[in-house]
């Protein structure tokens, strides 16, 4: 009898430490496509936003399975920071592998994205919504069978004539844009900062809209 309590109790302390430390862990997704034709590009402000954190913070990306991976710690917190390799079209299957492997809940995860309907460099958090049209928030809700994900939204402005879209989107940012990016990630830093350790609700009502 005592045996058995004994197993109780020890497996009851695993079962709370092992959800401890999952609900410690956030995956934070920057989307984008690889190779060097597409660094600079607004499309890639996802990759942008990841690359700069871990330049502040000496951190180094490693190529792993579907993705680039890199760990930041922060205040008891691990933030898993993933540049998925699948190009746009296919982030969800990134998603999903590592949200799996490293047991990361739903609410803990977040996806950084570039915005058409926001102005250039405007922050805006969700927790749910449509894909509007972009092909990686597209397939990420299409693997995760769910539109209620939080997604952070980076404004790339609309300055585009008409039927100029792609080559928009595709193209690199402009001399007075790129002047005006390091702030803009500095505060993307921020909100990511904000995410695991304030929590979603807080971080929209601190950062939506500036």
């Amino acid at each position: 009898m005592l045996s058995f309590l004994h197993k109780f109790f020890k497996s009851s302390k695993n079962a709370t430490s092992v959800e401890e430390n999952t609900m410690k862990k956030y995956l934070i997704v920057g989307l984008g496509n690889i190779g060097s034709d597409y660094a600079n590009t607004r499309h890639n402000i996802g990759f942008r936003i990841l690359d700069h954190l871990a330049k502040k913070e000496s951190l180094s990306f490693e190529t792993q399975k579907l993705g680039d991976v890199a760990i930041y710690k922060f205040k008891g917190r691990q933030f898993i920071l993933l540049k998925p390799s699948t190009y746009m079209n296919l982030s969800g299957k990134a998603i999903v592998y590592w949200m799996n492997k490293e047991n990361i809940p739903l609410e803990n995860l977040l996806v950084i994205t570039d915005d058409l309907n926001l102005p250039f460099g405007t922050i805006r958090l969700k927790t749910k919504g449509s894909d509007g049209g972009h092909n990686g928030l597209k397939d990420t809700q299409d693997k995760l069978q769910t539109t209620n994900y939080n997604r952070f939204r980076f404004g790339i402005s609309d300055a585009f004539s008409q039927g100029r879209q792609v080559d928009y989107v595709l193209g690199e940012w402009t001399q007075e844009e790129e002047a005006k990016l390091p702030e803009r990630l500095d505060k993307a830093f921020e909100l990511i900062k904000s995410f695991g350790t304030a929590g979603i609700n807080i971080t929209m009502n601190t950062f939506n809209g500036q």
